[in-house]
């Protein structure tokens, strides 16, 4: 599902944030990547759903080679790509229905499909009797149920999710791990970036360590037992 061969990444202001990272991830795989503050964990997720784009190497995502996709077909591939945000990034003047509505509107879905996968997902998530609120009226868990259900609403192949519960309290991290546990169970790859150690020793799946721009560790069930 997700290749990268020899990615190296550097910045204008020198900063090698990737430095030869070669990484498999297979279909339906759960992934932890983790590391210290700085090591390059935020470069690696961007450059999946290329936010960012590396300075050498090559990374395919369903067999789709980014560093040679036109700038007009980056929408086509995000759409087989859920991003969920540590920040949320929600519409602030649309409600739940609208929020999560949005991701298909802008791919002229009908609005009889966009009623029925809306509604399923935000069943999912558990926000069914909040469908008509407005994000300045829900918890911080709440909101990134929205962004969740938003993010997988298209039914991507892959969900990428940066820090999805690292502004949230311990019991809401543990409901919101629930539902990517569901989203998982269902056969949509996840690659996690997190700094909660708790989680990934609790909920084990494979753990991707990065480093100075370098994977270090890439093992399955494995433990968070580094430094921050």
């Amino acid at each position: 599902m997700i290749v990268m061969k020899d990615v190296y990444k550097k910045y204008p202001n020198g900063v090698v944030a990737a430095n030869g990272i070669n990484v498999e991830i297979s279909r339906g795989e759960f992934v932890y990547v983790v590391g210290p503050s700085g090591a390059g964990k935020s470069t690696f997720i961007k450059m999946m759903y290329r936010e960012e784009t590396p300075t050498k190497g090559d990374i395919l995502i369903n067999g789709i080679n980014l560093g040679t996709l036109r700038n007009s077909r980056v929408p086509h591939l995000r759409r087989q790509i859920g991003v969920v945000f540590q920040d949320f990034k929600l519409l602030p003047k649309l409600n739940v229905y609208e929020n999560v509505a949005f991701a298909l509107e802008v791919i002229e879905e009908s609005p009889k499909q966009i009623r029925k996968k809306v509604n399923d997902v935000l069943a999912l998530v558990g926000l069914t009797q909040k469908a008509r609120m407005f994000p300045n009226e829900l918890s911080g868990g709440e909101q990134q149920r929205v962004s969740i259900a938003r993010s997988i609403v298209n039914v991507p192949k892959v969900v990428i999710a940066d820090e999805p519960t690292g502004n949230l309290d311990p019991d809401t991290s543990w409901e919101i791990m629930k539902i990517f546990e569901q989203i998982n169970a269902r056969g949509t790859t996840i690659v996690m970036a997190t700094h909660n150690k708790e989680i990934v020793n609790t909920i084990k799946h494979r753990v991707i360590v990065v480093e100075g721009g370098m994977i270090t560790r890439d093992e399955y069930e494995g433990e968070y037992d580094y430094e921050s």
